[in-house]
């Protein structure tokens, strides 16, 4: 089909965030008495956001976290994560690639809050890439799994979700995309297994991200 639209999650597909933010968190939760592995940790909050995660927390501990536990959070990972985080490796050949073919039609669609999506692209430089195109699934009813924050990216660029393609990394966004109707790629490197992905619904995986451009200029024959 001829796609209108690229969407892209953040975390995990345009910057290589995971490791860094759920390293934190396992470190915060240990201290609260809740040791996790990292595979363990990953499978609980990967593609959640804040919100999310502290709501599982708090149902985990039966506790209640008080705002200066959230802050101390928010401010640890945020620090890491301005030293730390770099770009998905071959995400800025795929961007440069696809903005030829889609100028206006790119968007960055996270779970996240929207200051965090900020922080990160600004720092790995790729947010030019998007024109201003970035929407936080916290700025909308209901947050990833539910599709409003890409229906809502879709109405933005004037597109129908059914001819958006949708590149995701997490069984909570990939959930999100096939709900929302577009197509869904889910990026899943070598080391991992996409059976998850495969699972939650998406209906392409590929390891590499040098190769998305490719994959996807043959389900296009013109420009949007």
């Amino acid at each position: 089909m001829s796609f209108a639209a690229i969407l892209f999650d953040c975390d995990g597909v345009l910057v290589d965030s995971e490791p860094i933010s759920l390293e934190i968190l396992r470190k915060m939760l240990t201290d609260l008495g809740w040791p996790l592995s990292y595979a363990e940790c990953k499978r609980l909050f990967i593609g959640k956001s804040s919100k999310e995660e502290i709501a599982l927390i708090e149902k985990k501990l039966n506790i209640k976290l008080d705002p200066e536990w959230q802050q101390a959070f928010a401010l640890r990972r945020n620090q890491a994560l301005r030293q730390h985080v770099v770009a998905t490796p071959g995400i800025y050949q795929c961007l440069k690639a696809l903005r030829k073919i889609w100028p206006r039609h790119l968007a960055c669609v996270s779970a996240a809050e929207k200051t965090k999506i900020i922080l990160q692209l600004d720092k790995v430089g790729l947010t030019d890439f998007f024109d201003g195109q970035i929407f936080s699934g916290t700025q909308v009813p209901h947050n990833k799994p539910y599709p409003d924050v890409y229906l809502a990216a879709a109405t933005a660029l004037g597109v129908s979700p059914d001819h958006c393609a949708i590149i995701e990394d997490s069984i909570t966004g990939i959930s999100a995309g096939v709900a929302s109707g577009a197509t869904v790629y889910a990026y899943c490197p070598d080391d991992e297994d996409p059976t998850p992905l495969l699972a939650a619904g998406a209906h392409h995986i590929f390891n590499d991200m040098q190769l998305l451009a490719d994959i996807l200029q043959p389900a296009t024959s013109s420009n949007p």
